[in-house]
């Protein structure tokens, strides 16, 4: 008789348990996906000069990390050719928050509007060209195909690069080709990030610098297995 009390006590603590734990994992991911602020752009020269966002940017992203509705997307090389020291930055990908994956927007579409001190980025082949009319050229038959893989129209695209002006750059462009624009953020500059989900990439030892890009998810673009456009 007692095993038989015990067996049933057993059963009764499992299924208490178990509603328990289905109550916190729907909590959690209720959590996840909460309503998310529409795309403001914030007050002042973050927002006139680089579209960053005033809800969701460096100092508040960490609230919004880990949601399955969206993509992380950061926007740098991993060495750029910009001198982005001279405006106290960093040319090399030195750091980047868990969960974002690199995709490098000079590749994309060439860069304009630089500050001067920068000088030039990559003056390579890209994706896209952006003409004087303010129009993006496709260059390659799978430059469309491209974006919306890792851009996907979707989902929630939360953008960041180091100063904020690539993630203002891809956004105005995904936005131009037919994005929904309320699903973007320019969450700004990883340079000013202070959060809790940095991955470290820069590292110093006995006065040497290294980086560990094998930390970064990168997605470098093979322009060799592409097919041009005539």
């Amino acid at each position: 008789m007692k095993n038989k009390t015990l067996v049933i006590i057993m059963i009764t603590l499992a299924f208490l348990i178990g509603g328990i734990t289905s109550q916190l994992i729907f909590k959690n991911n209720s959590n996840q996906l909460k309503d998310l602020p529409k795309p403001e752009i914030t007050d002042g020269i973050r927002g006139t000069n680089f579209g960053i966002d005033k809800n969701i940017n460096e100092d508040t992203i960490d609230n919004y990390l880990n949601r399955e509705d969206s993509v992380y997307r950061d926007m740098r090389m991993l060495i750029d050719a910009g001198d982005y020291e001279s405006i106290g930055g960093d040319s090399y990908l030195s750091g980047i928050i868990k969960g974002f994956e690199a995709v490098p927007l000079p590749k994309i579409v060439n860069v304009t509007g630089l500050p001067e001190e920068v000088g030039d980025t990559y003056q390579g082949t890209t994706l896209f060209t952006l003409t004087e009319d303010g129009k993006y050229s496709p260059n390659y038959e799978e430059s469309m195909e491209y974006l919306e893989y890792y851009f996907p129209k979707d989902k929630n695209i939360f953008l960041m690069c180091g100063g904020g002006g690539y993630s203002g750059m891809m956004k105005e462009m995904l936005i131009n080709l037919g994005w929904d624009k309320n699903k973007i953020y320019n969450t700004g500059a990883h340079w000013s990030y202070n959060g809790n989900n940095n991955i470290i990439i820069k590292n110093t030892k006995n006065g040497d610098v290294s980086y560990d890009f094998w930390k970064v998810t990168y997605h470098d673009i093979d322009f060799k297995i592409l097919h041009k456009v005539d």
